[in-house]
């Protein structure tokens, strides 16, 4: 059993003295930091107690060592789709390991700012099936487009962007977009 609990802050943007002044009682930030890199002994309690610092069950900050992280691939902003600047990574969900995650920061369209968006890959044959949907397709140059998939022209792939006023997109033979299939929002 592996402990997620840098994962999980760091998805919450939290810092160690975060973490350390929301637990109940109190502690230190470097308590915090030998619990997460195991050079202290992770106890129930002081799982539970992390936890509810973080606002998650004790349960997504244990991991079994089979279950992989996903980092982030694109960020959705109110300018468009954008592959991060530095590595993201979420805290491990079971969700199959060639989905991609798109994280958004701002809101725009139907989305929130918070919202993780989980994209399936899909062939060129499948691309019927994704009509009217939300798609993210790759562009050159580790850019990318997210939006609704309004038309197939052979292989050509007519995109209406989320935002507001948006003009529709072509993008002509991608080699791969990929659905989106789950929403992740927080309450």
């Amino acid at each position: 059993m592996i402990n997620s609990i840098r994962t999980v802050r760091k998805a919450r943007r939290m810092t160690l003295d975060d973490v350390a002044r929301r637990c109940d009682p109190p502690t230190t930030p470097q308590t915090i930091g030998r619990l997460e890199t195991g050079t202290r002994t992770l106890s129930l309690d002081w799982l539970t107690r992390i936890a509810d610092a973080l606002g998650v069950s004790p349960g997504e900050l244990v991991r079994m060592p089979d279950e992989a992280a996903h980092e982030v691939a694109v960020l959705l902003t109110p300018d468009g789709a954008h592959a991060p600047a530095r590595p993201e990574t979420l805290a491990p969900q079971r969700i199959d390991e060639a989905m991609l995650a798109v994280r958004v920061t701002g809101g725009i369209g139907d989305y929130r700012a918070g919202d993780i968006i989980w994209c399936r890959r899909l062939d060129a044959d499948r691309a019927a099936t994704a009509l009217n949907r939300d798609v993210l397709v790759p562009r050159p140059g580790g850019r990318y487009l997210f939006g609704r998939l309004i038309g197939m022209d052979g292989e050509k792939l007519h995109l209406l962007p989320l935002g507001a006023g948006a003009r529709q997109q072509v993008v002509a033979s991608p080699p791969w977009f990929a659905l989106a299939a789950r929403l992740i929002r927080e309450l």
